[in-house]
């Protein structure tokens, strides 16, 4: 009698009962990175329509934290990372076909914009610091002052940049769009998953990473014109975002059995509380209604709506990941 030992994919861990690959590291990578998208996003918009001064925190300051931004979810990627070593050949490739590298190239070019536009405002900047009373931070801004006047390179490249910064807006506006689509195509781009297959994905990640944006202008501006606008952008947003919400689950409810289940699992399945009471009440619908109360003339502190905007956003990537990962077609 011979005995053999079976070994299948079954057997692998991480894979089943189902894939369960990607954990927060990944959920707050895709945040971060639309976040710092709709940032920029607005900075460039505000600019090339002539508003950097009726709109200060927005053209010139929220920038700022956009780098840091996006090397927080460089590292956490890095982190997520099987193979760290050899994650530098993801940005020394390109290939048009795959997400990953669309992201990682968009990624590279976005850390550059996000570093250079704030440096080129570095006068401004330090003006409103001074207006703010976070005179604390003057040691930093007179540090980039001395590098700019006493090395040449990078002296040499800020002029650049203030000289052909117009040119420099329009491409941070279309490298913005793209790393905020990519943040949903990364994930639709799984077929395995049918919950992620799903072309609404890429529309729905940029819509909220816009929204994040202006919450995160509106959560930090002292200027009130400046928040009651980026208030009335994300009431906007808020409902486009509610309607790709509601479009997706119709579209998966209208699909194949295995699109179906994907469904059930925000329509009584083990999401639903989470997606529809935590997420979308308190993500989405209870600030849309705080903005409103806001902007008829109700005392709302600003932060409130913004900071509830800014966790739903957060909670939206962690609920996708996790849940796409169980949603399978059947073997």
């Amino acid at each position: 009698m011979e005995e053999y030992i079976l070994s299948t994919s079954r057997e692998i861990y991480g894979l089943y009962p189902h894939v369960h690959v990607w954990g927060f590291p990944i959920s707050a990578y895709l945040f971060l990175g639309g976040l710092a998208a709709g940032i920029l996003l607005f900075a460039t918009i505000y600019y090339l329509n002539g508003k950097e001064d009726d709109m200060p925190f927005t053209v010139k300051i929220a920038p700022i934290f956009t780098f840091g931004l996006v090397m927080v979810g460089l590292v956490l990627l890095l982190y997520d990372l099987h193979h760290v070593l050899y994650s530098w050949q993801l940005f020394t490739t390109f290939r048009i076909e795959s997400p990953m590298s669309w992201g990682a190239w968009t990624l590279i070019v976005v850390s550059i914009f996000s570093l250079l536009w704030p440096l080129s405002y570095i006068d401004d900047i330090e003006a409103y610091l001074h207006e703010r009373g976070w005179k604390r931070l003057d040691g930093i801004t007179k540090f980039i002052r001395n590098v700019e006047h006493k090395w040449l390179l990078p002296r040499f490249i800020i002029l650049t940049f203030r000289k052909y910064r117009k040119v420099a807006a329009y491409l941070m506006l279309f490298s913005s769009i793209i790393l905020g689509i990519y943040t949903g195509i990364l994930l639709s781009a799984f077929n395995a998953h049918p919950l992620w297959n799903n072309s609404i994905l890429g529309p729905l990640f940029l819509v909220s990473g816009i929204s994040t944006g202006s919450a995160f202008v509106m959560w930090l501006s002292n200027n009130h014109k400046e928040r009651a606008l980026m208030s009335k952008i994300d009431i906007a947003l808020i409902a486009v975002e509610l309607f790709f919400i509601i479009h997706m689950i119709m579209g998966m409810q209208a699909g194949t059995e295995a699109y179906r289940q994907a469904a059930h699992l925000f329509l009584g399945g083990e999401y639903t509380v989470i997606f529809w009471v935590v997420f979308v009440g308190f993500g989405l619908v209870l600030p849309f209604i705080l903005e409103a109360l806001e902007l008829k003339g109700f005392k709302v502190h600003p932060a409130l709506p913004a900071l509830l905007v800014l966790l739903g956003g957060l909670l939206f990537r962690i609920i996708m990941v996790n849940a796409g990962q169980i949603s399978e077609f059947p073997i």
